[in-house]
């Protein structure tokens, strides 16, 4: 009995240290478990980083939409300040007109008894609408270097044209008063020199005395003497 005790000792401490070995085992196992829980929960508690602001410098620019800017029409320049001298397609009167600033004085005259002084505006196109005493009118338009139209008096009408002309071709005039008898005279000037006018005494017309270009001046056959001016608008 003496040689059992021992032996049942060195049994019993053997199963003790096994059954300790097998506790260690499963704390170990236990622990590790326990810590990958503990990084998932530390994970999960870290708070949510904020979306990024990019500094305003680095925003893209919104796209802007350019609106095609549509092709300005060209602006209309209206006819140049200019003289024009003509006669009729019949070659039994003549016409002069002179434009300035938009605007237009004609002169229509056969010589001897019919004459009619026309005023208006020209449009940026040339064309001309003008009217004078007794529903006299003329309707032109410029082409080119000419006026070419038609002007109507007393229910008649002429074709004419009229070439672009410079001093001292054109149009004149001479209003005045001598011994107490009123004057009207009108004088068309051509470019070769020529020239037709009426003068009117009293209301009487009759072919006009020749006028001096240079001058102006216009000698009467009874010694009386008139100066003629350029017409302008």
């Amino acid at each position: 009995m003496k040689r059992s005790g021992p032996l049942f000792t060195l049994l019993a401490g053997l199963v003790l240290a096994l059954f300790m070995l097998s506790v260690n085992a499963t704390s170990g196992t236990g622990s590790s478990s326990y810590s990958d829980t503990s990084s998932d929960a530390s994970d999960a508690s870290e708070p949510t980083a904020s979306p990024t602001t990019s500094a305003p410098g680095d925003r893209p620019s919104p796209t802007r939409t350019t609106t095609p800017t549509p092709s300005a029409t060209p602006a209309k320049r209206p006819p140049s300040d200019a003289r024009y001298a003509g006669r009729t397609d019949d070659d039994s009167a003549s016409v002069a007109i002179t434009l300035r600033d938009g605007e237009a004085v004609a002169y229509f005259c056969d010589g001897r008894a019919t004459e009619s002084w026309l005023k208006g505006d020209v449009e940026d196109d040339g064309s001309m609408r003008l009217t004078g005493k007794h529903g006299a009118k003329l309707d032109g338009r410029i082409v080119g270097d000419k006026v070419r139209g038609t002007v109507e008096i007393r229910k008649r009408t002429w074709a004419f044209t009229a070439p672009k002309t410079r001093k001292p071709a054109g149009v004149y005039r001479a209003t005045t008063e001598v011994r107490g008898e009123k004057l009207d005279g009108g004088w068309i000037v051509q470019a070769d020199g020529s020239q037709v006018g009426i003068l009117t005494r009293d209301g009487e017309p009759a072919q006009a005395p020749r006028l001096d270009p240079d001058t102006g001046a216009v000698a009467l056959a009874d010694g009386g003497r008139l100066t003629a001016r350029p017409v302008v608008p």
